[in-house]
């Protein structure tokens, strides 16, 4: 089998990176890239044998390319601190390694809001490109919402990663602010802006996309939550991107 190297960005993380690195202990070497916790993420990381830089924040795909630049084995799992790795994934995994069929292997992610795994609202099966090899694949370096592009033939594994997303409506609700600001940051960048339609169109879509085409009813109040928080999100964007347009 070739060797893993498990590569994860924190900041703050106190509350999750224990039982994410419980999860990838056996892989033969993590990484953390830090971007100035406050709290004991550092110091947890330590303890089970991790390699912790303290890096200036670059945003998600800079920084995730960076910390896979210090890998010393070919072979990259990047999971964030909020996820965990299970006893099944971790089999197909090393299987994977073994056979060496793909560079590069997208997983299912079993979303988590509280301790409720939803199972609509857009969210399962949430494949993404998580194992691959650094020297086929990297990330695109957006500031949000980035992922590994890969020049080369990608598989499947069947079993899901365990992703703990949102803790409650106020953990989304602190989180948006932020992840707004960066999608309406990104979009200005590539020369878009917002006008009225964005404003009023958009959030309602966001609305009726995740409620209804994406069976948020099924998840009964849940649902209803998450199709209201995500309507939020839209508006915030663009509204952010409204005003960034405005003042340049």
């Amino acid at each position: 089998m070739q060797k893993l190297s498990v590569t994860i960005i924190t900041l703050n993380e106190e509350s999750n990176i224990r039982l994410c690195l419980e999860s990838v202990k056996w892989a033969d070497e993590i990484l953390v890239s830090d971007s100035g916790s406050s709290d004991k993420t550092v110091e947890i990381c330590k303890e089970y044998g991790a390699k912790v830089f303290i890096d200036q924040w670059l945003g998600f795909g800079k920084q995730k390319n960076l910390i896979a630049g210090r890998a010393q084995n070919n072979w990259i799992l990047n999971i964030d601190a909020d996820e965990r790795i299970t006893p099944d994934l971790r089999a197909e995994i090393e299987t994977a390694l073994s056979n060496g069929e793909y560079q590069g292997y997208y997983i299912s992610r079993k979303n988590f809001f509280g301790d409720t795994w939803i199972r609509h609202c857009g969210w399962h099966p949430d494949y993404n490109l998580r194992l691959y090899r650094k020297d086929k694949g990297r990330f695109n370096e957006r500031d949000v919402h980035e992922a590994v592009q890969i020049d080369a033939k990608a598989g499947y594994l069947k079993a899901p990663l365990e992703h703990y997303t949102y803790k409650n409506i106020s953990d989304y609700l602190r989180r948006m602010d932020r992840y707004s600001t960066l999608a309406a940051e990104e979009m200005l960048k590539n020369g878009k802006s917002a006008g009225l339609l964005d404003l009023t169109f958009r959030p309602c879509f966001t609305f009726f996309k995740i409620f209804f085409l994406q069976k948020g009813f099924l998840e009964g109040y849940n649902g209803v939550i998450l199709s209201g928080l995500y309507s939020a999100y839209t508006f915030s964007k663009y509204a952010k991107l409204w005003e960034m347009s405005g003042k340049k």
